[in-house]
């Protein structure tokens, strides 16, 4: 068996009144895009898996555009969970954003959790135009409650005006280049996750590096972005460390 190929694809516009409509709604297969309630000019848009999975050989997709003057929010309706298939093959899940000047996108999906047998890519790629704006936040969880995890691989890249600012590739698991675990990288923690925040102010004003309590810190990225990284002994202290993180760098706008 070959595995599921799933597209699902948000586009965000400025209505011309003020907020932000979504002329382009469109899912398949295990993937499953919900118009929610917008919030002021912001349009909230649902991701609901509608299967398990992503399964070993699935190969799933999501596009997702804010244009000039949109205001999008994305997020997911539960956690994602890597799961072993029927077939030996890794399974891909590719995330492509894509911001226009003057537009913003935050993707906000919940954890994804690599399962025990599974083995799962993932391409996280954001393109953004020079007066774009952007909130980022990935988490991962190495194993389900008392399991070991499978193999993941995860690779971020963020494009500001056609310049690479991140590209960084992170695998863990059986079968990953040995170290990931130790103290160097993970640490022995099982939950890891990152924040990119792309705000045009911050190419005058870059952020400053600082470590942000215990296994969290803060970096300026080259140009208008600021990144942060932290590993946690699980899920829910890892997005607690992550908000906190993002409520400082919203403070340190105003």
């Amino acid at each position: 068996m070959s595995g599921v190929r799933a597209t699902a694809r948000v586009v965000a516009r400025a209505d011309g009144r003020g907020g932000t409509s979504l002329p382009v709604l469109e899912s398949e297969g295990p993937l499953a895009l919900r118009r929610t309630r917008a919030h002021g000019d912001e349009a909230h848009v649902m991701l609901v898996g509608a299967m398990s999975g992503p399964l070993g050989g699935d190969h799933l997709t999501v596009r997702a555009e804010a244009g000039a003057g949109a205001r999008l929010r994305v997020g997911s309706a539960a956690a994602t969970i890597a799961l072993p298939g029927q077939t030996k093959t890794e399974a891909r899940y590719d995330v492509l954003l894509d911001v226009a000047d003057g537009g913003e996108l935050h993707w906000l999906p919940e954890q994804l959790i690599s399962a025990r047998g599974s083995d799962l890519h993932v391409t996280t790629r954001a393109d953004l135009a020079a007066g774009a704006r952007l909130v980022l936040r990935e988490e991962q969880v190495l194993g389900r409650a008392g399991e070991e995890p499978g193999r993941l691989t995860s690779r971020l890249t963020v494009r500001v005006d056609s310049r690479t600012i991140l590209d960084q590739e992170l695998s863990c698991g059986p079968g990953a280049p040995g170290g990931w675990d130790g103290p160097a990288v993970l640490g022995g923690h099982r939950a890891v996750g990152q924040l990119v925040v792309v705000r045009p102010e911050f190419a005058d004003r870059p952020v400053t590096a600082r470590v942000l309590g215990e296994g969290a810190v803060l970096m300026p990225l080259a140009g208008p972005a600021a990144l942060v990284g932290a590993v946690a002994p699980d899920a829910l202290r890892l997005r607690r460390v992550l908000d906190e993180a993002l409520g400082e760098l919203d403070q340190s706008d105003r």
